[in-house]
């Protein structure tokens, strides 16, 4: 009787100990995102790093598979959900149809570049479509999204998320150095900001020097993009559905990603319920992202676990010099037509 309670107790202690591992790397991530230099970087991309610094050192750590696939899967999924949150649908329609515009043309520049280049370059197809995707609708949040429906394998993932978060936050950076030197007033400026930049954290971080108008107007941009991410899901699905009809192999069955319809709920709410018919402290709005924040960073470890060095020099470097080429091209276009 002891022995089968625990057989019965054992997949379930080792699950829960790969879950709380991504955790613990995740607190690791967030304390090296407070060292002077790394806090640009953000909590995402050092935890990144060391979840991968960790496999390379100690290898992967195949007792825990089942907790850390459960973080890398479940809990992404979960915080895509709560991501929703982040969407404020009224305003994007309300004062952004024009942006919203913008965007749509924005997010088929970057997809159509990236892979073009890539494939001048003969770089990884799938890193390389992440990376375009990454970049022209919202970083992490975009690749996590696509990923299920292209079915990417988990090293792609993570690679194309780390590649995404440490270029993005570059490029933030430079932005906020050449804006005294740039002729734009500070609404352009978020335009541009909000237009071209990878992630809503690095529109947040080159918009807000600008003052509260370029911020505002920045982030109104980017949440446009955030908007399209749901339609360019289903355009995914069905061009893997139609890909798939006219292949000759039967393992592609395409997995609905249910998770959109969390994201769309919350969206919904954050933007017509909570604040409105239920009213929604900022502190608890704030709480609720650091849970999203932190769910998504222990699934970024547990993608970042399953990166091979040996791999990542063949595989990386073209993408990312496809993705710097149309980060580059996007910035200039979107400053010349603003």
């Amino acid at each position: 009787m002891a022995l089968a309670t625990s057989k019965k107790l054992y997949p379930l202690m080792t699950w829960s100990l790969g879950v709380c591992f991504t955790f613990l790397i995740a607190l690791l991530g967030y304390l090296l995102a407070l060292v002077p230099g790394f806090n640009q970087v953000g909590q995402l991309a050092c935890a990144i790093i060391i979840a991968v610094l960790y496999r390379q050192i100690f290898r992967y750590p195949e007792i825990l598979r089942s907790g850390i696939a459960f973080s890398s899967k479940r809990l992404l999924r979960a915080a895509i959900i709560l991501y929703g949150l982040k969407l404020n649908i009224n305003t994007v329609l309300s004062d952004g149809i024009g942006l919203l515009i913008r965007d749509a043309l924005v997010i088929i520049f970057a997809i159509l570049l990236t892979i073009w280049i890539a494939k001048l370059l003969k770089a990884d197809y799938m890193i390389s479509l992440l990376l375009g995707v990454g970049t022209g609708v919202c970083g992490a949040a975009a690749i996590a999204a696509i990923a299920p429906i292209v079915k990417s394998k988990d090293e792609d993932t993570a690679i194309s998320v780390g590649i995404i978060a440490l270029v993005g936050t570059a490029f933030a950076i430079m932005y906020t150095i050449l804006r005294p030197f740039l002729p734009l007033d500070a609404i352009q400026y978020g335009v541009w900001s909000g237009s071209s930049l990878h992630e809503v954290a690095h529109v947040a971080l080159a918009a807000a020097p600008g003052g509260e108008n370029a911020l505002a107007i920045g982030l109104l941009a980017k949440l446009g993009r955030v908007f399209l991410l749901v339609p360019l899901c289903f355009i995914f699905i069905f061009l893997m559905k139609r890909k798939n009809k006219h292949s000759d192999t039967q393992d592609a069955k395409i997995e609905f990603p249910w998770f959109l319809f969390g994201f769309i709920l919350l969206s919904i709410l954050g933007s017509y319920v909570f604040g409105h018919s239920i009213p929604v402290s900022q502190d608890s709005m704030n709480i609720i992202s650091s849970i999203t924040t932190w769910l998504l960073t222990a699934a970024m470890v547990g993608l970042g676990l399953n990166v091979s060095l040996k791999d990542l020099r063949s595989k990386a470097l073209k993408p990312l010099i496809a993705m710097l080429i149309t980060s580059v091209a996007l910035s200039i276009l979107m400053y010349f037509t603003i």
